[in-house]
């Protein structure tokens, strides 16, 4: 089984760089530029509001409900029999 570009143009682009040389090994590139403590700190905060989030459309549904059923208006088929 042969690996490499099959389209046209991912021929055209392996030709092109087939030859280009990246040198990106330095130290910098190892260390993170956002801290750990203030990348869980965002995470916590965003996965608190997507939470309260769920909950307040959990009670939003069931208030929801409630007015639908209270405002409904059944009738009694005999009722719709004689109309």
């Amino acid at each position: 089984m042969a690996v490499g570009a099959r389209e046209f143009i991912d021929k055209l682009l392996v030709e092109k760089y087939a030859n280009e040389k990246v040198e990106n090994h330095n130290e910098d590139a190892l260390v993170s530029r956002v801290s750990a403590d203030d990348m869980m700190y965002a995470m916590n905060t965003s996965a608190a509001n997507f939470k309260t989030m769920i909950a307040l459309n959990k009670r939003l549904t069931s208030v929801c409900y409630g007015v639908v059923s209270k405002s409904a208006k059944y009738t009694s088929s005999e009722e719709l029999v004689r109309a």
